[in-house]
């Protein structure tokens, strides 16, 4: 996995992990170890109602991620949010390269590259016009 981008698409049943370039993308999957992410929680129960983090899941997801330089972190959902949690305790090198966390419904693989390549060209040209490059 030797490509400057990255993005992944996830929500707490599986990542879809995009590396990609001009010329060539790869995909990889992981999947969560609980298929059946919803809690529900009862008035009156103990517990916060919450499903704990999943680090087996998000290990596996930061592993897939390694080699990429900028990051597009996308989902329908709080997974999203919680990968970078994730990263920000586990995973500190990765944090500085997550460019951006957008919202996105369950498209396909070819709509979540689609996505990200016109993310990042859009990105490159800020930073060309700002001179900060």
């Amino acid at each position: 996995m030797s490509h400057y981008h990255a993005v992944v698409w996830l929500d707490h049943t599986e990542a879809h992990v995009i590396h990609f370039s001009r010329d060539d993308v790869q995909t990889f999957t992981a999947h969560a170890s609980d298929k059946h992410p919803h809690l529900h929680h009862k008035r009156g129960s103990v517990g916060s109602g919450h499903r704990a983090e999943d680090a087996q899941y998000f290990g596996e997801v930061v592993k897939l991620l390694g080699g990429a330089q900028e990051i597009l972190v996308t989902g329908p959902g709080s997974a999203k949010l919680e990968l970078v949690k994730y990263a920000h305790k586990h995973a500190a090198a990765l944090v500085d390269k997550i460019m951006g966390v957008e919202s996105a419904d369950h498209p396909t693989d070819g709509q979540i590259v689609a996505h990200a390549r016109r993310y990042f060209d859009a990105k490159d040209k800020m930073l060309d016009q700002g001179g900060h490059r």
